[in-house]
């Protein structure tokens, strides 16, 4: 093969010369050395000419090879050269050795085809390397060894478990090294059932396991998820070094195993180990993920006493443990203290700022990063990105995205996902939907982000319409895809686009996730469905407390209090804890139907499931107390609040004085909400149709002047049909509908007969459309 390219006779020509200057260039040793190839080279390598002088140590490998009364090398010597090429890392006289190799006939000897596999290993042809192995006819345990060790290391796990099955086939047994190289790729694929075989292979075997294999088992189970049976190896080893209770600490730490984390480090530190940054990194991790802040001080004092505080993973751990912990000055003094900052240290600092919303000092602390010409990565975008969100500022998130465009992050799809959900919270669907086509590849949590800011722009028809694009692709909805196309169809109260999406989700048999479950509840509920939200809800194996929620809240938007009530009950029967979203939906359950001794029961239970009352619970008293007929108790209540109401706790009281007709106390709540939002018309339109209701006409007049000044515009209503499949959408006084003149003519027919039959139409409600 490479003769083909021109290295045959560059390789003569390279060993030609080494062979004329080695006693020139290199002198070494005695003659007798000469007969120990492998001895001078590495003689050549502990005198640190392999790192310094390349192509002396080259020439000095190869020219040993050479005895005077010798006409070429051997299959040892050619095997130690090779070897010199791959640990130097050069490929091209490597590539010419091997042609020398195939040349001089030695292509067939087991040490040199073991050499030339590890020399193409280190180079990282992994096809290469394997080509050497197939053409081999008689191969050894190293040569074996060395193979499938390069298909691990070059992430080919699935190859080095066919080889490792095609070895045991074999008469050759697999040492220790070749076992822990196989289980580091069954650990790589979380594939339990093959690490399982090869630890009742070597059990089998009746071998003695090493702590090295040990502790590479203990890593597998523990990347497995299989933390007992990790502790199980761990328990039974006779040997242990500090490499196996740092994976245990390590692996309890990946496994969310937090308290058995600490635990197995304060056992290695009353047992006398030392340990190393490694181990502290992980127990402060573990530390912070618990929030206890007393315990990470403590390890941080230990890294001070064993002199590992310096360790920049270690200080990197403190800084998140203590922005876990609500302890950013400490995290900020770790950092401050720190001599050399990289942007694994800086990402940790923000994302501490972030966490205990210091937003802007996380910015002024990227700003800082630049200055100092740190690079940032692909975590630092993330996490300022969600920032931006938070801050919905979309001249921030613009800026954000011509970094990522900058520093090369544009074409991710992570980044790419982040940036439509940044854009949409953000208001801008229309920057959202312009990333989205520009992705050459999506994945379905870039189609999930893109259906989700449609939905929360109020953009469901786009959302329905993205499904049909969806469908033509190669990517696979998932339970998420479906919650949104089912929020969407429920947004649009289009109970025919939720059956359809319902009968797509027992199709691919997601019909039992409880997310989906949820969805479909509250779906069929606010499309009018009480019999199929509960017939769905019954057909739920696992209910979370958010199917409960959503039942109670079905049952509360039909007036069927007693109900809602009965599926409190029962929820509190099965040993679930009632959240605050629970006593919304009891609480307007009671208000619906006036229920007020039932309501005040409920509301002053929530503290004794560690509850404090919202603003919602407030707007649901208010309004029971208001639709009884009882302002003044509203009233009072409402002063008693403990935090400040809010403008819809006031509408709510302004709702039930325009119902009771109670001018004075209208007009007081009526100020209240415009003084705390003076945009609002929900409170002008109240208001005035008190007045309405009372012929203060004037009064009308006078306001609806005050909304012109203040510049207050009513939201236009609207509402829509379906109709053979097409959403017919109306708007007061549009007449913008193909079919217009025919829908105003009937409208014209239907009124002219109301007042034949005695209909005086009310004339008392204010409109601004």
């Amino acid at each position: 093969m490479y003769t083909q390219h021109g290295f045959y006779e560059d390789a003569l020509m390279v060993f030609s010369e080494l062979r004329s200057c080695y006693y020139k260039l290199c002198c070494l040793d005695s003659p007798k050395i000469l007969q120990h190839p492998c001895r001078i080279v590495q003689k050549c390598t502990s005198s640190g000419q392999s790192d310094t002088h390349p192509s002396i140590f080259l020439k000095s490998a190869s020219n040993i090879c050479y005895k005077e009364e010798e006409e070429g090398p051997n299959e040892f010597v050619l095997a130690s050269v090779v070897s010199c090429c791959g640990r130097l890392g050069s490929v091209v006289k490597g590539a010419q050795l091997h042609c020398f190799v195939v040349k001089a006939g030695f292509d067939q000897f087991v040490y040199v085809g073991t050499s030339l596999i590890d020399f193409y290993s280190k180079s990282g042809d992994v096809g290469a390397a394997r080509q050497v192995f197939d053409d081999l006819l008689v191969k050894s345990t190293t040569t074996w060894t060395a193979i499938i060790v390069a298909c691990v290391n070059a992430g080919e796990s699935e190859l080095s478990l066919k080889l490792l099955r095609n070895l045991l086939e074999s008469d050759i047994v697999p040492d220790n090294y070749v076992v822990s190289s196989i289980l580091g790729a069954c650990s790589s694929l979380e594939f339990l059932e093959g690490g399982k075989e090869i630890h009742a292979y070597v059990h089998r075997r009746g071998a003695e396991m090493d702590v090295t294999v040990n502790n590479v088992l203990i890593d597998f189970y523990m990347k497995c998820g299989k933390f007992k049976t990790a502790r199980a190896v761990f328990d039974q080893m006779g040997v242990k070094n500090t490499i196996s209770w740092t994976t245990m600490i390590s692996g309890y730490m990946q496994n969310s195993c937090d308290w058995e984390a600490i635990s197995m480090f304060r056992d290695m530190n009353s047992l006398g180990w030392m340990l190393d940054g490694f181990a502290c990194s992980s127990v402060l991790i573990s530390c912070g993920s618990l929030e206890a802040l007393d315990l990470g001080r403590q390890v941080h004092a230990y890294t001070v006493k064993t002199d590992v505080d310096s360790d920049g993973f270690v200080k990197n751990s403190l800084i998140d443990m203590y922005s876990k912990c609500d302890s950013f000055g400490d995290a900020r003094k770790v950092f401050d203290f720190m001599v050399n900052h990289d942007v694994i240290s800086y990402n940790a600092i923000i994302e501490g700022g972030l966490t205990q919303d210091r937003l802007y000092e996380a910015f002024d602390l990227f700003a800082e990063m630049r200055e100092n010409l740190i690079l940032p990565s692909l975590l630092t975008f993330v996490s300022l990105l969600g920032a931006s969100a938070s801050l919905f500022s979309l001249e921030l998130s613009k800026q954000l995205h011509g970094l990522t465009v900058k520093f090369g992050f544009s074409a991710d799809m992570f980044v790419c996902s982040i940036l439509i959900d940044v854009y949409s919270k953000c208001s801008s669907i229309k920057d959202a939907r312009q990333v989205f086509i520009e992705m050459n590849e999506k994945d379905i949590v870039v189609w999930n982000s893109m259906l989700f800011g449609y939905i929360q722009q109020c953009e469901n028809e786009e959302a329905l319409k993205l499904f049909l694009k969806l469908q033509y692709c190669s990517q696979k909805p998932n339970y998420l895809t479906f919650v949104a196309f089912i929020a969407a169809s429920c947004n649009l109260v289009s109970l025919l686009h939720g059956l359809q999406f319902h009968n797509q989700i027992v199709k691919v048999g997601l019909d039992f996730d409880p997310h989906v479950t949820n969805a479909l509840v509250d779906m069929y509920s606010k499309c009018g469905g009480l019999e199929e939200a509960r017939r769905m809800f019954n057909s739920t194996l696992q209910r979370d407390i958010a199917c409960w929620n959503a039942m109670i809240s079905t049952y509360a938007q039909h007036g069927e209090a007693k109900e809602a009530l009965s599926m409190f009950e029962k929820m509190i029967n099965d040993g679930l804890k009632p959240n605050n979203v629970t006593f919304v939906g009891v609480l307007s359950a009671c208000s619906h139907v006036g229920l007020v001794k039932e309501g005040l029961h409920h509301f002053y239970s929530m503290s004794g499931y560690g509850i404090e009352p919202e603003t919602e619970h407030y707007v649901c008293m208010v309004s029971l107390l208001g639709r009884a007929g009882k302002l003044v108790e509203a009233m009072q209540f409402i002063e008693k609040m403990p935090i400040p109401p809010g403008a819809i706790v006031w509408r709510s009281l302004l709702s039930a004085c325009r119902e009771a007709g109670h001018i004075d106390l209208g007009e007081y709540a009526a100020s209240m909400a415009i003084s705390i939002d003076a945009k609002d018309s929900g409170s002008y339109i109240l208001l005035s149709n008190i007045y309405a209701s009372k012929g203060m006409w004037s009064n009308v007049k006078k306001l609806r002047e005050k909304m012109d000044i203040n510049g207050v515009v009513k939201e236009t209503g609207c509402s829509w049909i379906e109709i053979n499949n097409e959403v017919h959408l109306f708007i007061a006084r549009d007449r913008s509908h193909h079919q217009t003149d025919l829908i105003y003519s009937f409208m014209e027919l239907l009124i002219r007969h109301m007042k034949w039959i005695g209909y005086v139409p009310e004339d008392t409600t204010f409109s601004n459309e």
